[in-house]
Protein backbone atom coordinates (compact mmCIF):
# COMPACT_ATOMS: atom_id res chain seq x y z
CA UNK A 1 0.00 0.00 0.00
CA UNK A 2 1.52 3.44 -0.91
CA UNK A 3 2.31 6.03 1.72
CA UNK A 4 -0.48 8.11 0.89
CA UNK A 5 -2.99 5.57 0.70
CA UNK A 6 -2.06 4.33 4.49
CA UNK A 7 -1.88 7.81 5.76
CA UNK A 8 -5.79 8.56 4.10
CA UNK A 9 -6.48 5.81 5.61
CA UNK A 10 -5.20 6.37 9.29
CA UNK A 11 -6.63 10.06 8.50
CA UNK A 12 -10.18 8.06 7.81
CA UNK A 13 -9.79 5.88 11.16
CA UNK A 14 -9.29 9.30 13.31
CA UNK A 15 -11.92 11.46 11.97
CA UNK A 16 -14.48 8.21 12.70
CA UNK A 17 -13.09 7.93 16.22
CA UNK A 18 -13.41 11.92 16.51
CA UNK A 19 -16.80 11.81 15.74
CA UNK A 20 -18.05 9.07 17.77
CA UNK A 21 -20.10 10.30 20.83
CA UNK A 22 -21.95 8.82 23.25
CA UNK A 23 -25.93 10.25 22.97
CA UNK A 24 -27.76 10.50 25.55
CA UNK A 25 -31.36 10.94 23.78
CA UNK A 26 -32.15 9.57 20.70
CA UNK A 27 -34.83 10.07 18.27
CA UNK A 28 -37.65 7.14 16.75
CA UNK A 29 -36.01 7.66 13.29
CA UNK A 30 -35.66 4.21 11.53
CA UNK A 31 -32.35 3.14 10.58
CA UNK A 32 -32.07 2.25 6.86
CA UNK A 33 -32.59 -1.33 5.64
CA UNK A 34 -29.55 -3.44 6.55
CA UNK A 35 -27.41 -0.87 8.45
CA UNK A 36 -27.57 -3.45 11.67
CA UNK A 37 -25.97 -6.23 9.55
CA UNK A 38 -23.07 -4.16 8.36
CA UNK A 39 -22.52 -2.79 11.89
CA UNK A 40 -22.28 -6.82 12.65
CA UNK A 41 -19.50 -6.95 9.92
CA UNK A 42 -17.44 -4.75 11.41
CA UNK A 43 -18.05 -5.89 14.92
CA UNK A 44 -17.07 -9.53 13.87
CA UNK A 45 -13.98 -8.73 13.24
CA UNK A 46 -12.54 -7.77 16.45
CA UNK A 47 -9.54 -9.67 18.27
CA UNK A 48 -9.83 -12.20 20.82
CA UNK A 49 -7.91 -14.51 23.00
CA UNK A 50 -6.97 -17.23 20.32
CA UNK A 51 -9.43 -16.19 17.49
CA UNK A 52 -11.75 -17.62 20.20
CA UNK A 53 -14.89 -15.27 19.31
CA UNK A 54 -16.82 -15.58 22.47
CA UNK A 55 -19.72 -13.23 21.26
CA UNK A 56 -23.11 -12.99 19.78
CA UNK A 57 -25.38 -10.10 19.32
CA UNK A 58 -28.65 -10.20 20.03
CA UNK A 59 -30.54 -7.21 17.80
CA UNK A 60 -33.61 -5.97 19.15
CA UNK A 61 -35.81 -3.95 17.42
CA UNK A 62 -39.70 -4.58 18.44
CA UNK A 63 -40.90 -1.67 20.37
CA UNK A 64 -42.56 -3.77 22.70
CA UNK A 65 -38.58 -5.28 24.17
CA UNK A 66 -37.19 -2.27 23.98
CA UNK A 67 -39.91 -0.78 26.07
CA UNK A 68 -39.04 -3.75 28.05
CA UNK A 69 -35.57 -3.60 28.33
CA UNK A 70 -35.28 0.30 28.90
CA UNK A 71 -37.83 -0.59 32.31
CA UNK A 72 -35.29 -2.78 33.49
CA UNK A 73 -32.61 0.33 32.88
CA UNK A 74 -34.32 2.65 35.31
CA UNK A 75 -36.07 0.54 37.34
CA UNK A 76 -32.91 -2.00 38.29
CA UNK A 77 -29.65 -0.52 37.02
CA UNK A 78 -30.27 3.04 37.08
CA UNK A 79 -32.48 2.80 40.74
CA UNK A 80 -28.87 0.78 41.74
CA UNK A 81 -26.80 3.52 40.17
CA UNK A 82 -28.21 5.77 41.15
CA UNK A 83 -28.25 5.35 45.00
CA UNK A 84 -24.72 4.33 44.91
CA UNK A 85 -23.69 7.49 43.72
CA UNK A 86 -25.17 9.64 47.08
CA UNK A 87 -22.65 8.03 48.54
CA UNK A 88 -20.67 10.50 46.66
CA UNK A 89 -20.49 14.50 47.44
CA UNK A 90 -22.63 16.16 44.48
CA UNK A 91 -19.25 18.02 42.87
CA UNK A 92 -18.09 14.31 42.74
CA UNK A 93 -20.79 12.51 41.69
CA UNK A 94 -21.41 10.91 37.89
CA UNK A 95 -22.67 14.00 35.83
CA UNK A 96 -25.47 11.43 34.60
CA UNK A 97 -27.09 11.18 38.01
CA UNK A 98 -26.26 15.20 39.37
CA UNK A 99 -30.24 16.43 39.51
CA UNK A 100 -30.71 19.38 40.91
CA UNK A 101 -33.27 18.66 43.68
CA UNK A 102 -33.01 18.34 47.73
CA UNK A 103 -35.15 15.07 47.70
CA UNK A 104 -33.37 12.12 46.15
CA UNK A 105 -36.55 10.14 45.81
CA UNK A 106 -37.84 13.03 43.60
CA UNK A 107 -34.49 13.64 41.75
CA UNK A 108 -34.55 9.87 40.75
CA UNK A 109 -38.12 10.24 39.31
CA UNK A 110 -36.75 13.10 37.45
CA UNK A 111 -33.62 11.04 35.89
CA UNK A 112 -36.11 8.29 35.41
CA UNK A 113 -38.51 10.51 33.15
CA UNK A 114 -35.68 11.65 30.86
CA UNK A 115 -36.27 10.29 27.21
CA UNK A 116 -32.88 8.55 27.01
CA UNK A 117 -32.53 5.60 24.87
CA UNK A 118 -36.59 4.80 25.35
CA UNK A 119 -37.51 5.51 21.54
CA UNK A 120 -34.18 4.25 19.94
CA UNK A 121 -35.16 2.44 16.03
CA UNK A 122 -32.52 -0.66 17.27
CA UNK A 123 -30.53 -2.05 20.36
CA UNK A 124 -27.22 -4.81 19.66
CA UNK A 125 -26.82 -6.50 23.10
CA UNK A 126 -23.60 -8.06 23.45
CA UNK A 127 -23.88 -11.69 24.56
CA UNK A 128 -20.74 -13.24 25.78
CA UNK A 129 -20.07 -17.09 26.22
CA UNK A 130 -17.57 -18.04 28.42
CA UNK A 131 -16.97 -21.87 26.80
CA UNK A 132 -15.95 -20.29 23.99
CA UNK A 133 -13.20 -18.49 25.33
CA UNK A 134 -12.05 -21.88 26.75
CA UNK A 135 -9.66 -21.76 23.24
CA UNK A 136 -7.49 -19.99 25.21
CA UNK A 137 -4.92 -19.63 27.19
CA UNK A 138 -5.67 -21.75 31.13
CA UNK A 139 -3.99 -18.80 32.93
CA UNK A 140 -6.05 -16.27 31.55
CA UNK A 141 -9.40 -18.67 33.98
CA UNK A 142 -7.06 -18.94 36.82
CA UNK A 143 -8.92 -17.70 39.93
CA UNK A 144 -8.23 -14.35 41.37
CA UNK A 145 -6.20 -13.42 38.58
CA UNK A 146 -7.18 -10.22 36.85
CA UNK A 147 -6.94 -11.95 33.37
CA UNK A 148 -10.48 -12.71 31.46
CA UNK A 149 -9.88 -12.49 27.80
CA UNK A 150 -13.41 -13.26 27.23
CA UNK A 151 -14.49 -9.53 28.50
CA UNK A 152 -11.43 -8.36 26.89
CA UNK A 153 -12.59 -9.61 23.75
CA UNK A 154 -16.49 -8.71 24.26
CA UNK A 155 -15.17 -5.19 24.67
CA UNK A 156 -13.19 -5.27 21.81
CA UNK A 157 -16.26 -6.14 19.72
CA UNK A 158 -18.13 -3.83 20.93
CA UNK A 159 -15.39 -1.02 20.29
CA UNK A 160 -15.88 -1.83 16.34
CA UNK A 161 -19.98 -1.46 16.80
CA UNK A 162 -19.58 1.84 18.71
CA UNK A 163 -17.19 2.82 15.24
CA UNK A 164 -18.73 1.43 12.60
CA UNK A 165 -22.24 3.10 13.64
CA UNK A 166 -19.81 6.84 13.68
CA UNK A 167 -18.71 5.55 9.88
CA UNK A 168 -22.55 5.44 9.17
CA UNK A 169 -23.59 8.68 10.36
CA UNK A 170 -25.06 7.05 13.52
CA UNK A 171 -24.93 7.43 17.16
CA UNK A 172 -24.73 4.60 20.21
CA UNK A 173 -24.78 4.97 23.94
CA UNK A 174 -22.49 2.47 25.45
CA UNK A 175 -25.18 1.42 28.23
CA UNK A 176 -23.14 -0.91 31.11
CA UNK A 177 -24.83 -3.40 32.98
CA UNK A 178 -24.66 -3.62 36.97
CA UNK A 179 -27.81 -5.80 37.43
CA UNK A 180 -27.81 -8.40 34.81
CA UNK A 181 -30.80 -10.70 35.62
CA UNK A 182 -33.62 -8.94 34.25
CA UNK A 183 -31.89 -8.34 30.77
CA UNK A 184 -31.50 -12.02 30.60
CA UNK A 185 -35.09 -12.73 31.45
CA UNK A 186 -36.52 -10.27 28.58
CA UNK A 187 -33.95 -11.33 25.77
CA UNK A 188 -33.96 -14.98 27.19
CA UNK A 189 -30.47 -15.66 27.51
CA UNK A 190 -29.68 -18.52 29.24
CA UNK A 191 -26.65 -19.48 31.73
CA UNK A 192 -23.72 -19.38 31.70
CA UNK A 193 -24.03 -16.70 28.86
CA UNK A 194 -23.34 -13.03 30.08
CA UNK A 195 -25.06 -9.84 28.62
CA UNK A 196 -21.98 -7.92 29.04
CA UNK A 197 -23.51 -4.47 27.21
CA UNK A 198 -26.14 -2.96 25.64
CA UNK A 199 -25.62 -0.41 22.94
CA UNK A 200 -28.48 1.67 21.44
CA UNK A 201 -27.85 2.48 17.83
CA UNK A 202 -29.80 5.28 16.32
CA UNK A 203 -29.98 9.35 15.57
CA UNK A 204 -29.64 12.08 18.33
CA UNK A 205 -33.14 13.59 19.22
CA UNK A 206 -31.04 16.61 19.91
CA UNK A 207 -27.25 17.89 19.07
CA UNK A 208 -24.81 15.45 20.79
CA UNK A 209 -22.08 17.50 22.92
CA UNK A 210 -18.10 17.69 22.52
CA UNK A 211 -16.01 15.48 24.18
CA UNK A 212 -12.35 16.19 25.82
CA UNK A 213 -9.48 14.33 25.97
CA UNK A 214 -6.33 14.46 26.91
CA UNK A 215 -3.17 15.52 25.04
CA UNK A 216 -1.22 13.01 23.38
CA UNK A 217 2.09 14.04 25.18
CA UNK A 218 0.71 13.58 28.70
CA UNK A 219 -0.15 10.14 27.62
CA UNK A 220 2.60 8.65 25.98
CA UNK A 221 5.91 7.69 28.41
CA UNK A 222 9.12 6.47 26.11
CA UNK A 223 10.85 3.42 27.17
CA UNK A 224 9.66 3.40 30.67
CA UNK A 225 6.77 4.69 32.86
CA UNK A 226 8.00 8.19 34.09
CA UNK A 227 7.71 8.56 37.90
CA UNK A 228 7.82 12.54 37.78
CA UNK A 229 5.02 12.29 36.17
CA UNK A 230 2.99 10.29 37.71
CA UNK A 231 -0.03 11.69 39.91
CA UNK A 232 -0.49 11.86 43.66
CA UNK A 233 -3.61 10.48 45.35
CA UNK A 234 -4.14 14.01 45.68
CA UNK A 235 -3.90 14.60 42.23
CA UNK A 236 -5.87 12.20 41.50
CA UNK A 237 -9.08 13.84 43.01
CA UNK A 238 -8.07 17.16 41.53
CA UNK A 239 -8.46 15.38 38.37
CA UNK A 240 -12.06 14.13 38.66
CA UNK A 241 -12.98 16.97 39.77
CA UNK A 242 -11.97 18.90 37.31
CA UNK A 243 -13.37 15.84 34.74
CA UNK A 244 -16.26 16.02 36.63
CA UNK A 245 -16.80 20.41 35.29
CA UNK A 246 -15.62 19.12 31.93
CA UNK A 247 -18.03 16.54 31.25
CA UNK A 248 -21.10 17.83 32.98
CA UNK A 249 -22.39 19.68 29.78
CA UNK A 250 -22.89 16.66 27.65
CA UNK A 251 -25.52 15.28 30.56
CA UNK A 252 -27.52 18.70 30.72
CA UNK A 253 -29.93 19.43 31.32
CA UNK A 254 -30.96 17.61 33.79
CA UNK A 255 -34.26 18.91 35.01
CA UNK A 256 -37.14 17.91 32.49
Amino acid sequence: METSNRQAGYDELLEIAKRRRSCREFSDQPLPEGTIEKIIEVARWAPSGADSQPWTFVVVTDRDVIARLFSAHINDNMDYAFWMEQQRSFEMRHPGFKVDCEDPEEALKIKQTRRLWRDVPAIIAVVGDGRKQWGSLLCTHTSGSRNCHMTDSLANTSMLIHLAAASLGLNTQWVSIHIEQPYKQILGVPDPLIIHTLIPVGYPAKPVGGSWREKVSDLIHYNHYDMSRHLSNRQIIERLLKLRTRTNTPYKPMKE
